[in-house]
């Protein structure tokens, strides 16, 4: 593991969370937690010099950058639900002079994409809460140009995401799966999620699994400030009383001191990259010609 913490950033990826200022500390660091499964979603990505990138959930948009960057004859449009995220991805698109990106707050599942339009669509974490995922895939699907390709960094199962389970059962005390909300998890089966994106009309469906740690910071300290930020650990902490709050903070941090590495805290994590492509419908047939069905018009 210390040989994949200590990998290098690559000439084609962002600067590091500490280059980025102090600006919105408040907003967890997807970017940092994410970084060695960022280098495989870039080279998967494979954005072309002349591509037209849709990032579907870009949050603060690293990946949109990265494919701007790579763009340089085409564009990238990051989309996501978050105001606050989506004001720090203009801000830092602004400050490296990227004038071929723009950002839309919108919900993917219903917004009105220009139709076939797009070379590539990407998505690192950000397509695993679509209350239709069909509906929602089919949508996207229609703003892809045939044969345009789909790739998708989402996570697999709970049970095997050390950063989920071992930390939710610090702050419960038990390993009972939550139930409704937003659910992370919601791709992991590789079953129902190829069978998802055929029903949207997506073919050559292709799973790689992904083994990165994910990284909380530099000391359990950072660590512990930066798992409170997410969401769900809010909401736990929010619905105990007091006494058993204040056991739980115990425990995380006991968690966190136990995953404290010379590199910084990591937690075991597993992926899937997800590859596919829109449909390419077949060539229409030329009644005239004197072969028959057996000839395509080009």
């Amino acid at each position: 593991m210390s040989d994949q913490q200590g990998a290098q950033t690559r000439p084609n990826s962002e600067p590091t969370a500490g280059e980025h200022g102090t600006r919105h500390t408040d907003l967890f660091d997807y970017d940092a937690e994410l970084r060695l499964h960022n280098e495989l979603f870039r080279a998967a990505a494979r954005v072309g010099s002349r591509d037209r990138v849709l990032d579907i959930g870009c949050g603060t948009g690293q990946s949109t950058r990265e494919a701007a960057r790579a763009a340089v004859a085409g564009s990238a449009v990051g989309v996501d639900l978050s105001a606050r995220m989506l004001e720090r991805a203009r801000q830092l698109s602004e400050d490296q002079g990227l004038p071929n990106i723009t950002y839309q707050q919108a919900d993917a599942q219903v917004h009105r994409f220009p139709p076939a339009h797009f070379d590539l669509c990407i998505s690192r974490f950000g397509a695993m809460f679509f209350a239709d995922p069909v509906a929602a895939f089919t949508n996207i699907g229609r703003a892809l140009r045939p044969a345009a390709r789909l790739v998708l960094l989402v996570w697999q199962d709970r049970d095997r995401n050390e950063w989920a389970s071992a930390i939710r059962r610090t702050l419960t005390a038990a390993t009972a799966t939550p139930t409704g909300g937003a659910d992370p998890f919601s791709l992991a089966d590789p079953t129902v999620t190829e069978g998802i994106l055929a029903a949207a009309g997506f073919t050559e469906v292709s799973f790689t699994d992904v083994h990165e740690p994910v990284y909380y910071g530099p000391d359990s300290a950072t660590a512990f400030d930066a798992v409170l930020r997410l969401w769900e650990f809010k909401d736990l902490l929010a619905n105990l009383d007091a006494a058993t709050a204040e056991q739980a903070r115990t425990r995380l941090r006991a968690t966190l001191d136990a995953h404290n590495t010379d590199d910084g805290v990591y937690f075991d994590s597993r992926a899937w990259l997800i590859t596919a492509r829109r449909h390419r419908p077949p060539h229409p047939i030329c009644p005239n010609h004197p072969s028959g069905a057996n000839e395509r018009l080009p």
